[in-house]
């Protein structure tokens, strides 16, 4: 197993998904500017992937592409870059000591949404002549734990984009109902769920609803799904030992604390991961959606637009 690790990560993941996801995004694009001649309001594009899939390269060819191809000045921006402080994830932690998935940065209920929705909000009005300071997260900061970079250091954009792609590992998920929930958790095929006391999943469950008013500002959406969610802990697993022979990185984490880092999101998967499948936009917008399902090799197997 370890041989097949030899080769760097990035080298071997190949951007097969911007060729079919570039038309899509120009069609809905298209679509819109008809349907809102005049507006100054960017395009929004929400993107999700699961970890390891290779989310970062395709993120960065469809903002180049759309960019210096297209003339679409375009903005990525990540949910990372949303978590609490790390002042605000202890104090959340400490508040509910014994729920495991609000213990570390990741699960909904540890992002700022205020923030968020204050920076959105400023996309999406009138843009200011001072420009906008996009928020930044340092992962690095207290051994690992992170912090909200200093606001000295964030990025400042003096000039309105036209496109916003907004990704992470949890955008676009929905809220499950009680009822629901419940199902979820007593499904024979659940792997993760039983580990962690119903009303904990209801606590994330209940923190996803503030989330809501940010993805229904979405035009379009993009998922990046994998044929078996399995294989998101082999990819995490190389994924970090990829990046730690690029950048001679020592010390880093083990495999076995990989996937006990990996356990810590497969929960959300688990519950929302259907929701997502079945279109995030339900009867509201038709087409909006694409889905790319990939197999092991991370390479396009099927892709269909909702």
């Amino acid at each position: 197993m370890a041989q097949s690790f030899d080769v760097p990560l990035q080298s071997r993941i190949v951007d097969d998904k911007s060729p079919i996801c570039i038309p899509f995004i120009l069609s809905r694009i298209e679509t819109y500017q008809k349907q809102h001649p005049n507006t100054s309001r960017p395009f929004i594009i929400g993107l999700n992937g699961v970890q390891g899939v290779g989310k970062t390269t395709l993120v960065r060819a469809l903002a180049e592409t759309l960019q210096s191809r297209e003339g679409l000045p375009t903005l990525v921006v990540s949910i990372d870059d949303f978590y609490l402080t790390h002042a605000d994830q202890l104090a959340l932690a400490a508040a509910n000591p014994d729920n495991q998935l609000v213990q570390y940065r990741g699960e909904p209920g540890t992002h700022d949404i205020p923030l968020l929705t204050s920076f959105l909000s400023s996309l999406t009005s009138p843009f200011p002549p001072e420009g906008i300071h996009v928020p930044s997260y340092d992962k690095s900061l207290f051994s690992g734990l992170g912090d909200r970079a200093p606001p000295s250091t964030w990025t400042h954009i003096t000039s309105p984009p036209k496109i916003v792609i907004f990704e992470g590992w949890l955008v676009g998920f929905r809220p499950l109902s009680p009822v629901a929930l419940e199902a979820k958790y007593c499904s024979p095929t659940s792997k993760t769920l039983h580990r962690h006391l119903p009303a904990h999943l209801m606590f994330i469950n209940s923190c996803l609803e503030k989330y809501q008013l940010i993805w229904d500002q979405f035009d379009a959406f993009v998922h990046v799904d994998a044929e078996d969610l399995g294989w998101v802990y082999e990819w995490r697993i190389q994924q970090e030992q990829g990046l730690r022979r690029e950048k001679g990185v020592e010390g880093g984490m083990t495999d076995e604390q990989v996937r006990k880092f990996v356990d810590c999101y497969f929960p959300a998967y688990e519950l929302y991961i259907d929701g997502i499948r079945n279109g995030v936009f339900g009867e509201r917008k038709k087409a909006c959606q694409l889905r790319l399902v990939v197999g092991r090799d991370r390479a396009v197997k099927e892709s269909l637009v909702i």
